[in-house]
């Protein structure tokens, strides 16, 4: 199904030669195994992955190598069946020939790929899980998991899906591939992520120098069971592919600075994104592989290749027929937005999308800046390109950051009208990366000050305790020695009163000794029973004075 909606333009960009027939001329090929694939532990936004697997495992093609918990992250797997050879630092696509973290593979030759379909679950969860198990991202170049993305749309809502197909920048061919020869498969992913999200309408716009692949998508679509979805085919101006600027361009809707898509009910997805859901929920197969553009005026027999995530860019060189310029300059990506490498030996990676190769001698000097002011004409983010350059050129970046620095594209357009040839967006590239490292740092030492303070607030909490413990059993043994004191005093009060009733008994039974003494008889006494009696009688006396 096609139609023809009102399309809106966004400020600036620019009319390029697109040279995108060079690599189409040749039909989409299937890249043969390195002897050596070289796989990045971590090739997403987000957090970084932790290896499961060790040196000298065996493992299997789509087996799982490397994953986080995190929510923003997407677990790496193998492309092929092999034998971990190493993990270690090897070069990556970085214009300092930064290194990272590498499975380092031996594959085995002579490996079956299934292709068959198994049976999947139509319940939008399931899917979630299976599209984060399959460590999908976007394909577009932003590599955003797939599955966070999904899962933060969900929350607010969405009435529009937007396929992206525009595939503006120069030379790339990858995704109007794709589309020519595998558009089933696009066209499935679509309905899977309308399963998901429940879109009232889907869109899918496509640049109109592309039209063997707006015919193949509308023919596909035609085939499909999908309601309210539609083929759009937009003017070739680029940057069109940029999620900002083909929202605006096919709903004529603004999106702000500090502002998503999704705040506006809006859900952008690269076509190469939907064929690798697809592939994820019918096969089980996980992204281990992409098409990648080897092309450019360096390169022999430029075409698109299905190639294993891990594959040295010198392999494709290979299969491309080799170098045809003896100082080759190589990008990975586009003239524009594209990465400069310094070695061919880095490996494929879920980003790459191509690999151009240029004549490093048509490379002109960079001058000083004449402050002619095209770069401000021709930015789609409407943004100063000028002030941006000589604060991040000065490394004033707090100044570059409120001259809306992060809402930059990178698309490129201000470098490439720059009559200067001053590579502008190496300098926001170099000033962002520079306040993400500075921020990466000021949250490293908050998290250490509030360990610390954490720290120093349990010690004192504990020594208040101790010292609490320690005071309650003072004053228990206090009580305990008052009450042993009291006791003792008790006791002796005791002791006296026993001994006085002591005393009185005795005295008691002296009176009766005394009165038993004297003879009931007393008419015959001698003289000393007499002068017995006579000292009893005197004692009992002496007795009862000494009590008076």
């Amino acid at each position: 199904m096609s139609t023809n909606p009102t399309l809106y333009r966004f400020h600036g960009g620019l009319h390029l030669q697109d040279h995108k027939a060079e690599s189409l001329v040749n039909p989409l090929q299937q890249a043969s195994l390195a002897d050596e694939l070289v796989i990045r532990v971590s090739q997403h936004i987000g957090e970084a992955n932790t290896p499961v697997v060790n040196v000298g495992d065996a493992v299997k093609r789509g087996q799982l190598l490397a994953e986080s918990h995190e929510f923003v992250s997407a677990p790496v797997h193998a492309p092929a069946s092999g034998v971990i050879k190493a993990i270690e630092a090897r070069p990556i696509a970085h214009p300092s020939g930064q290194t990272a973290d590498c499975f380092v593979m031996v594959p085995w030759a002579g490996e079956e790929q299934s292709q068959s379909k198994v049976a999947h679950s139509q319940d939008p969860r399931e899917q979630l899980k299976t599209i984060r198990a399959a460590g999908i991202v976007g394909l577009g170049g932003a590599v955003f998991p797939s599955a966070a993305k999904l899962a933060t749309a969900l929350k607010t809502g969405i009435d529009t899906l937007i396929i992206n197909g525009a595939e503006c920048e120069p030379y790339i061919t990858c995704d109007d591939s794709l589309m020519q020869h595998k558009p089933e498969d696009v066209v499935r992913g679509i309905a899977i992520l309308q399963n998901i999200l429940q879109p009232r309408q889907t869109l899918v716009g496509i640049e109109d120098n592309k039209a063997a692949a707006i015919q193949a998508m509308q023919q596909a679509l035609l085939q499909s069971e999908l309601m309210n979805t539609a083929v759009v085919s937009i003017p070739t101006l680029y940057p069109s592919g940029g999620e900002k600027q083909l929202i605006k361009i096919l709903t004529g809707h603004e999106v702000h600075s500090g502002e998503l898509a999704f705040d506006m009910g809006i859900f952008c997805q690269n076509v190469g994104t939907c064929s690798a859901i697809a592939r994820a929920i019918d096969h089980h197969e996980p992204l281990i592989s992409r098409i990648v553009t080897v092309t450019g005026p360096g390169i022999k027999n430029p075409g698109n290749w299905i190639t294993p995530l891990g594959t040295p860019i010198r392999h494709l060189i290979e299969l491309a027929g080799g170098y045809s310029v003896q100082q080759p300059k190589l990008i990975m990506g586009g003239p524009m937005m594209g990465l400069d490498l310094k070695s061919d030996q880095v490996p494929v990676v879920k980003a790459t999308n191509c690999i151009l190769v240029l004549n490093q001698e048509d490379q002109p000097e960079p001058q000083d800046c004449i402050r002619c002011g095209r770069c401000e004409q021709v930015c789609p983010a409407q943004l100063l390109p000028q002030q941006l350059y000589w604060n991040s050129h000065a490394h004033q970046f707090e100044n570059a950051e409120q001259y809306h620095l992060f809402d930059c594209i990178e698309c490129g357009c201000c470098s490439a009208v720059c009559p200067s040839h001053i590579p502008l967006v190496q300098y926001y590239r170099f000033a962002k990366s520079e306040i993400w490292e500075q921020r990466r740092k000021t949250y490293k030492s908050d998290r250490s000050r509030k360990r610390h303070e954490f720290r120093e607030a349990r010690l004192l909490k504990k020594k208040q305790m101790d010292e609490e413990r320690r005071r309650q059993k003072r004053e228990a043994l206090a009580k305990k020695k008052q009450a042993e004191q009291k006791g003792a005093a008790d006791k002796g009060t005791k002791t006296q009163n026993a001994d006085a009733v002591q005393a009185a008994l005795e005295r008691v039974k002296a009176r009766k000794k005394t009165q038993h003494i004297k003879p009931k008889n007393t008419t015959e006494l001698t003289e000393a029973q007499q002068r017995q009696i006579d000292e009893a009688e005197a004692r009992r006396k002496k007795i009862t004075r000494d009590d008076s």
